[in-house]
């Protein structure tokens, strides 16, 4: 192998972050990025035949991890900000850095099954850009805008030890099987699947509706059931997960799962420039929100797609689009309120005056966990939507059927 010359690698490593500070700036255009890129090609036609780009990315992911980040964060800001293709870089290189650690020994759960969903094929930036068959140009622009994002993005809520924390007793107590009733989520999941996949409408409103029912009843059990054990509902039981909402419209589909969480007692905290919603609550309430959020935002995306073929040229507006998911979102928060209270006046047959107050209890874990973690979370102001659009999503939202049967509406706002 050829000595690498230290005058190419001081001007490939100046080069990087030079571009990469440029494209990190608001509003670079493409021209000033690709002077770079032209100087990146001069000396390494291939892209990064060296290794210098792995380098750097790999230094920043550390940096990141010790901010609160986790894989799927990453690769999911990338894709959002950069390209999907960009997220296969990222991917690549985390992948790389996974193996160096030797995470898949070390990390939490949590962290490993981040890992094996990013699905990548190879561990380094050049073996990226031979995958992806592009022009070295535009593999250098790509290395650019993600090494320029990497640097920029800011700190968030530490939800997993980052490895700088991991050791052998956080892998033992790092499973969170006992925690979750797996029959329950599996029963709910079929049930979903089935809504999902059916074409008869009057199907997929009863197996939605028994999904809901489902989700309410088994929230009351695991509370009562901590009850008896002598295991109140504190915050310590409380976790937090992130959940990634892709664009177009990603803040008006955030509004879809705060309904969801709303109603289910797990609270919802955005991150809008990034498309990251963060759900607070119960291991089992947020496997079955999670679940129930993909169903509904499956279903919403169906309806809008019928609503705007009916409402012609206005419907393929960005304020229509919007206005439709905000409505949606308002009324079946609504709607699963009202099962949700449904489903709790039944369990009071069973349970009587002792339900009240645990469930209590528990939504205030809930609460106090979240205020310790998002300790100056405030409330965003309402947005400016289209009257059609927001009275189309209504209309879909009581489509959705989701708080009961249908032979007898339910009511609310």
């Amino acid at each position: 192998m050829t000595p690498r010359s230290s005058t190419t690698v001081d001007d490939v490593l100046r080069l990087l972050l030079a571009g990469a500070r440029l494209a990190g700036q608001p509003g670079v255009t493409g021209g000033e990025l690709d002077r770079v890129v032209d100087r990146l090609l001069v000396r390494d036609a291939a892209v990064d035949s060296d290794g210098h780009a792995q380098e750097v990315l790999r230094g920043l992911l550390p940096l990141l991890w010790e901010g609160g980040w986790q894989p799927a964060d990453v690769t999911h800001a990338v894709r959002r900000k950069v390209s999907a293709r960009a997220a296969r870089l990222v991917a690549a290189v985390i992948a790389a850095e996974a193996g160096a650690e030797q995470a898949a020994d070390r990390a939490p759960w949590a962290w490993t099954v981040q890992l094996a969903e990013l699905d990548s094929g190879t561990r380094t930036v050049a073996g990226w850009w031979q995958t992806e068959r592009i022009p070295p140009a535009a593999g250098w622009r790509d290395v650019l805008r993600v090494v320029g994002l990497l640097r920029t993005l800011p700190r968030l809520e530490q939800l997993l030890p980052p490895p700088s924390g991991w050791s052998a007793a956080l892998l033992a107590d790092s499973s969170w099987d006992d925690a979750v009733d797996a029959r329950a989520l599996a029963r709910i999941r079929g049930l979903l699947a089935k809504a999902e996949s059916t074409d008869f409408e009057a199907e997929a409103e009863a197996l939605t509706a028994k999904a809901q029912e489902l989700m309410a009843r088994h929230a009351i059990d695991t509370a009562m059931l901590g009850r008896r054990a002598g295991t109140p509902a504190t915050a310590g039981q409380v976790q937090a997960r992130r959940l990634h909402l892709d664009d177009p419209h990603a803040e008006a589909k955030a509004a879809v799962v705060q309904a969801v969480g709303s109603a289910n007692g797990v609270r919802v905290v955005l991150l809008p420039a990034f498309g990251i919603a963060t759900l607070v609550g119960m291991p089992g309430d947020l496997d079955a929100v999670e679940l129930l959020v993909t169903s509904l935002l499956l279903q919403s995306g169906r309806a809008l797609a019928d609503a705007v073929r009916l409402a012609g040229s206005r419907g393929r507006t960005t304020a229509y689009r919007r206005g439709f998911f905000y409505s949606y979102a308002q009324r079946i928060e609504e709607r699963l309120t009202d099962a949700r209270d449904q489903a709790r006046a039944e369990a009071t047959a069973t349970y009587g005056s002792a339900l009240a107050p645990v469930l209590a209890d528990r939504q205030a874990a809930v609460d106090l966990a979240t205020e310790e973690l998002f300790p100056s979370v405030r409330r965003r102001s309402g947005r400016t939507v289209d009257a059609a659009g927001w009275h189309a999503g209504r209309q879909a939202a009581d489509a959705a059927d989701l708080g009961g049967t249908r032979s007898a509406p339910l009511t609310g706002g």
